[in-house]
């Protein structure tokens, strides 16, 4: 456990994940009280004390302490905060021996900054100079950041961020819940006897976003969850046949479903998405260790995962994605390499490699003791390795996003061949277009011309999404008012 103690709350979120970043296997908790008794026998302690126009840190562990300090102007929100973070970057770096790849960025989005940058006329140089005296990123991870804010700009460039709008439609149903998931999910046993209901009341929050944005241009659609294949074959051609009644589909540059496990998937439900002219699929084994599936409570078999994707592929699917996860328990650098050696042989159009992340609601955050004899690795050398067998499989990065509690403190990216990139996954993590969101669940993102963004959620719990799916359509109602 890590005690940070700050004299006002000020910065707590940054403070924390910088920390939770150098100690990825502690608890950080962060409060703004007097230091207690009891924490000053704490092993490990940081103190944040704000001052009139400076910010002090001390840090202490087993008796040892070092101290910091940095000039500021509170004035300047901003600067304030960049201030902040390389100061305690400097500390907790220094102290600790180590530098981490992306410096002292601890958001989700480090690609929005050369991309803003770019946007604004920036030449590489200028964009890596200032992320590197900024936020102490690593060479690598620039140069990886400003060529997928490039990729980027170019997916996008065909978009009207300005009268187009995309569309998510969450399907929260798994046949079971995985070791590390924190996603809003339901067991299919549990469920199944309610699913068409779930259905009819998703089918008035799309009636409603219908009417709202019948003079927009609908540009892409993403069916996730969960795992939209948890639908029957008559549910699932039920839903995309309300989505193309109810929108003008004239404009869609990508319609996407995330089949996602293979023991979901079937040759009927698959034939449904091809009579639908579902453009893109996932089929997501995560990994290709069978030990490592039935530990993490995948029930389904890697011989399934192969199956599934020729199946697609007979079916005439030209634009399969494949989700990977490294850092997964007590995987090898030698496990990961063989994932990427079995996806080489099945060839797919993109592949999404995720740095495992374990979210406080996942089993295996909050069940750790059960699993503390398995070791999770994720290091610089699994990532350089599933990036050069990316490479080599003709498929290049063109989208990043970073999580909370990430395995080595690394990254997710997507890599895909020329004119196969999901131009959904940019938009998510971009936030350059509106994405009304609809299903247990699901958050919704107003992006105005100036750029500012505004959300509404809808309820998590399904029987609730269904009683109250009129006061869903409500919150919708007042986020998209003109």
């Amino acid at each position: 456990m890590i005690t940070v103690r700050l004299n006002k709350p000020e910065f707590e979120y940054d403070i924390h994940s910088l920390v939770k970043a150098f100690y990825p296997a502690e608890e950080v908790h962060v409060s703004v009280e007097e230091v207690r008794q009891e924490d000053e026998a704490s092993e490990m302690r940081l103190d944040v004390r704000y001052g009139i126009d400076d910010i002090a840190f001390a840090f202490r562990e087993s008796g040892k302490e070092i101290r910091s300090g940095v000039s500021v102007d509170f004035a300047d929100r901003k600067e304030t905060k960049n201030h902040l973070k390389r100061a305690l970057y400097r500390l907790l770096s220094e102290y600790t021996g180590q530098e981490l790849p992306w410096g002292n960025l601890t958001g989700i989005r480090p690609t929005k900054i050369p991309m803003n940058l770019l946007e604004e006329g920036k030449s590489d140089e200028e964009i890596a100079r200032y992320m590197k005296d900024t936020y102490y990123a690593s060479d690598e991870k620039i140069d990886l950041s400003i060529r997928i804010a490039k990729r980027e700009l170019e997916l996008l460039h065909k978009l009207d961020y300005e009268n187009g709008y995309s569309l998510y439609i969450g399907i929260p149903f798994c046949p079971s819940t995985c070791l590390y998931c924190s996603f809003t999910s339901y067991p299919l046993g549990v469920w199944k006897e309610r699913m068409d209901d779930y259905l009819t009341a998703l089918e008035k929050e799309i009636d409603f976003t219908a009417v709202k944005f019948a003079h927009k241009k609908l540009n892409t659609i993403y069916i996730g969850g969960g795992t939209p294949t948890t639908l029957t074959a008559g549910q699932l051609d039920r839903l995309i046949r309300k989505i193309k009644c109810s929108f003008d589909l004239s404009e869609l540059v990508e319609f996407t479903v995330e089949a996602g496990r293979p023991d979901s998937i079937t040759r009927d439900k698959l034939q449904v998405l091809r009579n639908h002219d579902v453009s893109r699929i996932s089929i997501n084994p995560q990994t290709m260790k069978q030990e490592t599936l039935d530990l993490i409570g995948r029930h389904h078999t890697v011989e399934q995962t192969v199956e599934s994707f020729y199946l697609a592929r007979e079916l005439g699917f030209d634009n399969i994605n494949m989700d990977l996860i490294v850092g997964l328990p007590d995987e090898g650098i030698d496990d990961v390499e063989n994932t990427m050696e079995r996806l080489r042989e099945l060839d797919p159009d993109s592949i999404t490699v995720h740095s495992l992340a374990i979210k406080r609601a996942a089993r295996l955050r909050m069940f750790k003791e059960d699993y503390q004899n398995y070791k999770i690795v994720n290091t610089k050398e699994h990532i350089d390795l599933t990036a050069k067998a990316a490479g080599e499989m003709g498929l290049s990065p063109y989208y990043l996003y970073r999580q909370k509690n990430m395995a080595g403190n690394f990254e997710n990216v997507g890599y895909a061949r020329p004119g196969k990139a999901g131009v959904y996954n940019v938009l998510i993590m971009e936030e350059k277009q509106t994405i009304v969101a609809c299903g247990a669940g699901s958050i919704s993102k107003r992006v105005y011309p100036d750029g500012r963004i505004e959300r509404c959620e809808n309820v998590k719990d399904v029987a609730s999404f269904i009683e109250r799916i009129d006061e869903m359509i409500e919150r919708k109602r007042k986020l998209l008012e003109d």
